[in-house]
């Protein structure tokens, strides 16, 4: 099972990434490459729980 709160902050980081980015001038939430590189090196992780 996972850590909730291991989930909490992992949730928290995005949202914070998500209100972060509109206000970076390299970053933008319609940058989906970046966003699709975000994805990929999260599914890449060894979570312990899979």
């Amino acid at each position: 099972n996972p850590d909730p709160w291991f989930i909490i902050f992992i949730m928290s980081w995005f949202l914070f990434l998500i209100i972060l980015m509109p206000h970076t001038s390299k970053l933008k939430l319609t940058n989906k490459p970046m966003m699709q590189h975000t994805y990929d090196k999260i599914t890449s992780w060894n979570w312990p729980w899979l």
